[in-house]
């Protein structure tokens, strides 16, 4: 039963229940099923059961509990700490010096774990009070904490590129190799930006103390191989076995997960509560993606059924917009939808109503995602809803003003729709390497 108007409907209500404070998973099942029985009668439950076997069994999602699980027991195995503490003595002629350790190492941390909030806390209790107490310029170290905590969703191996993949049937390999020099171009602005601030300024980014940077070569040397290289070599072995066809994308995740066990084991860092606590906050999470899932499609499935999809790209397509425009235009959408939203919620539910319109106006899938993949890193950015910040002031001392984190991201939130910019006016930085490896 075709009715658009009543699609439409469907859409603004389940708005305002987000907005209300409604679970986002129950809210679509509910609104999926009710409007589906609506236009399709009881067919409706035997739709329900497809979808929820098809995302049980859907092979590319195997790779998200495993990943998750890789990041949990990496963040609970005390590793983090003896990074930064190697990368900041490695940099230390390096302008800046702390920052850029601390960029580096949310990048890489980020990078396994995957977990925003996780990564943004940890280096907020780590190497924030370190930068402060270093004389740090109060805006700078926030801001290099908030927007280099959020690099995990970009760079891979990224849990958000494994979810647009399932709904887009695009490659995660491919997606990967396309996100991967993105994610690089991103972080070294950052690095770019906090260098030529302390060389412009040395008051707001110090040298480190001669008596903490006094340390032999050999010594930093040494713990550049026990504790650097340890974390990186899992992760790049993880990456190749992905893009170099070695392993499926949930093969060389379960790799993944047992190199973060082996590598826990050998620090003596994971005890049995936090192996017991990973394991739990992997269920949990992964259980919230699978039910995100069943209810995503089920209400997409029912939205298609009434017309809606076809209301919005008619819309779209009365607008005789250029590529270019709609681009712009997407993204802006994904960008204000960052506020109220998470990013599992933006990817799962409104970036399948852009994905038929892609062929419309000529636009690559992977350019498409990976242009996501850097525009929400601004809803964790943009006040007044930038969450990295929430997770920072919530550990930050007392004297550190919100406003004074907002101040700090901002240069940084620049810099990313500066990496769109680029990516887009240039979209060989990324795809050049899917075209090279998979001719």
């Amino acid at each position: 039963m075709t009715n658009p108007e009543v699609g439409v409907l469907m859409l603004g209500l389940f708005i305002v229940f987000i907005l209300l404070g409604f679970p986002i998973a129950f809210t679509l099942l509910a609104m999926g099923v009710g409007f589906g029985y609506f236009a399709i009668g009881d067919s409706i439950f035997p739709l329900l059961v497809q979808r929820t076997y098809g995302v049980m069994s859907n092979d590319v999602l195997i790779a998200v509990p495993l990943f998750l699980f890789m990041g949990y027991v990496v963040e609970r195995a005390n590793i983090l700490d003896r990074l930064f503490q190697t990368l900041q003595l490695a940099a230390r002629n390096v302008p800046g010096s702390l920052a850029v350790a601390s960029l580096i190492t949310c990048a890489l941390f980020a990078t396994a774990t995957g977990i925003v909030g996780a990564v943004v806390t940890l280096m907020g209790l780590l190497a924030f009070p370190a930068m402060l107490k270093a004389g740090y310029d109060r805006r700078l170290a926030s801001g290099v904490i908030c927007a280099g905590g959020c690099l995990g969703i970009l760079i891979p191996p990224s849990i958000m590129l494994i979810l647009y993949g399932a709904m887009a049937g695009v490659s995660v390999v491919r997606l990967y190799a396309a996100a991967l020099f993105p994610g690089f171009l991103l972080a070294g602005l950052y690095i770019v930006y906090v260098v030529m601030r302390a060389i412009l300024n040395p008051k707001v980014a110090p040298p480190l103390p001669r008596e903490v940077a006094d340390v032999p070569y050999t010594r930093v040397a040494v713990m550049l191989l026990t504790s650097f290289f340890p974390l990186a070599i899992l992760i790049l072995a993880v990456l190749g076995a992905i893009l170099f066809g070695l392993a499926t994308p949930h093969e060389a995740a379960g790799i993944g997960a047992l190199g973060a066990l082996l590598l826990a084991g050998a620090y003596r860092g994971l005890s049995w509560p936090r192996f017991k606590e990973a394991v739990f906050l992997t269920a949990k999470a992964t259980a919230m993606v699978c039910w995100l899932f069943v209810g995503s499609w089920t209400f997409s499935s029912v939205f298609s059924l009434l017309g809606g999809h076809t209301v919005v790209e008619h819309w779209v397509t009365s607008l005789d917009l250029t590529p270019l425009q709609f681009m712009l235009l997407a993204q802006v959408i994904i960008f204000l939808l960052g506020w109220p939203l998470e990013w599992t919620e933006i990817i799962i539910i409104f970036v399948p109503i852009f994905l038929p319109l892609l062929d419309v106006f000529q636009i690559d899938p992977l350019l498409f995602g990976v242009m996501v993949a850097l525009n929400i890193q601004t809803s964790f950015l943009t006040p007044p809803m930038a969450m990295s910040c929430y997770y920072l002031k919530g550990i930050a001392p007392p004297y550190i003003q919100l406003t004074d984190i907002f101040k700090g991201v901002m240069p940084f939130l620049g810099m990313v729709f500066l990496s769109m910019a680029l990516f887009y006016a240039y979209p060989q930085i990324g795809l050049w390497l899917p075209e090279f490896i998979y001719k």
